[in-house]
């Protein structure tokens, strides 16, 4: 950013290069639609590009460009909710390329293995859509962006220890569903605190 506040045009084409894809994967992850990913990912970047000059090195360039990006996903879900006329759109199915999971996973693992967490990514997508907004936010910065708890506290505008009992309920929640689909899985063991 310092480099981008001194007019290097590079810098900002190596910050869309580094951040469009987690951006994307945030995005999608909580809203369910590639394209609308893609354009609040697009609006996110060109937004950090217009205030460059309010970034101050003070926290870090993660926090600051999700806390842009998690207000812009807000004041679209509120304008969706506020439009006079609502088109139903289907769900489509989830993006392999952009599911988290599947990074985790990597493409070295057998096709029985790949198919096998490509499903649980499925369910878990499915799953953190039935969760409160503010655990499912908490819990995709935290686990699918790579926030620390500190960075996800300070986007979500909530105390350390409001965030660490949201992350905990999602958790909890996404386990005991998984449970009840007869998938045990840790959580924890997944987690970056």
């Amino acid at each position: 950013m310092i480099r981008l506040q001194s007019g290097d045009q590079t810098a900002f084409e190596e910050l869309v290069d580094k951040y469009r894809g987690p951006l994307e994967g945030f995005f999608h992850k909580n809203l369910r639609d590639r394209q609308l990913a893609e354009d609040l990912t697009q609006d996110t970047l060109l937004k950090v590009y217009n205030n460059a000059w309010d970034y101050l090195p003070l926290g870090r360039f993660r926090g600051w460009m999700y806390r842009i990006a998690k207000n812009l996903m807000i004041d679209k879900i509120r304008r969706q909710t506020n439009d006079v006329i609502l088109l139903a759109r289907k769900t489509r199915p989830a993006d392999r390329e952009l599911d988290p999971l599947n990074w985790i996973a990597g493409d070295r693992l057998p096709p029985e293995e790949m198919a096998s967490h490509q499903e649980l990514a499925s369910m878990v997508d499915d799953l953190l859509q039935e969760i409160p907004d503010e655990q499912r936010l908490t819990f995709v910065l935290h686990h699918y962006a790579g926030l620390s708890l500190p960075e996800v506290a300070e986007i979500m505008e909530s105390n350390l220890p409001t965030t660490k009992s949201r992350l905990r309920l999602a958790r909890e929640k996404l386990s005991a569903q998984l449970m009840a689909k007869g998938v045990h899985l840790d959580l924890e063991i997944v987690s970056n605190d």
